[in-house]
């Protein structure tokens, strides 16, 4: 009789065993194809190459060493919380990526335009400008540029290869560019002169946008002051009074209040950067 318990025990284990790793295994592909698939296609963008698995195999990793770290510092309850943060990382460090490659191609885009209209003034053909400033621009314009001049060389029509290129790096200043470019091509129009004074207006934002963040600096100072007091505040008693600090620090009770303190001051610094975020 406690012969088949036990084997009823085991049996009931490797049964449930199976279950848990058949519905993670149907959780994890699900994943890779409704989260992982498109943050590949995001990076393939930015002519970065890995496959969903891979990325789902580094969101894991991260994820299991935050909830290590959470379970060393917090317990189970901080280890749950920093397990799903590390979902959540590494498509906030593809946006990072992304918005610092976009920014980087706005600032090329300016001495971009000028070098078009000074090809076209030049008597070169757009196509011609294009590959010209492939070669010689480093990425990540260079880069975008000597694809479309690929895809135009391959049969692609012109407003369909800058219809790609604007798709692909997602771009306010050159949807602006590829929509001027289109319309002058098919209504006829001085294009030299026309890259001349988008260039100007895009400089002139670009100062702007500089005159706004050195008036914004202020109030993201102020943020993470703010946000960094409490934490300074506990290290400072910790020190003055130890025997009060250590059982609320060790205490489930404290642990809850430090992760709600975190937070409630992480918000706050994320409201304020959205308050002062002005788009120009």
């Amino acid at each position: 009789m406690l012969g088949f318990a036990v084997l009823f025990f085991f049996v009931s284990t490797l049964i449930l065993t199976l279950y848990v790793f058949s519905v993670i295994t149907k959780a994890l592909e699900l994943y890779e194809d409704k989260y992982a698939t498109k943050g590949t296609a995001t990076l393939s963008d930015m002519f970065l190459f890995i496959t969903p698995g891979q990325l789902v195999t580094i969101t894991l990793i991260i994820a299991f060493v935050l909830a290590l770290l959470g379970f060393v510092i917090f317990g189970i309850f901080g280890a749950a919380i920093l397990f799903n943060i590390g979902f959540i990382i590494p498509f906030w460090g593809i946006k990072v990526i992304r918005k610092k490659r976009v920014k980087k191609f706005n600032k090329q885009l300016v001495d971009a335009l000028a070098q078009l209209a000074a090809a076209f003034k030049a008597g070169l053909t757009l196509q011609q400008g294009l590959e010209s400033i492939g070669r010689e621009v480093p990425p990540p314009l260079g880069q975008e540029f000597q694809l479309t001049v690929k895809e135009i060389k391959l049969g692609l029509p012109m407003e369909e290869a800058l219809e790609n290129l604007n798709s692909r790096v997602e771009s306010v200043d050159l949807d602006l560019v590829v929509t001027a470019t289109n319309v002058s091509r098919k209504l006829g129009g001085n294009m030299a002169e026309m890259y001349e004074i988008i260039a100007a207006t895009i400089r002139e934002r670009f100062r702007l946008e500089g005159k706004i963040a050195a008036l914004t600096s202020q109030g993201k100072m102020q943020a993470w002051v703010v946000g960094l007091m409490p934490f300074f505040l506990g290290v400072v008693l910790n020190f003055m009074r130890p025997d009060l600090m250590g059982p609320f620090l060790a205490s489930n009770f404290g642990k809850i209040m430090i992760g709600v303190i975190i937070v409630s001051e992480a918000i706050g610094i994320f409201w304020i950067y959205q308050i002062v975020d002005i788009d120009v």
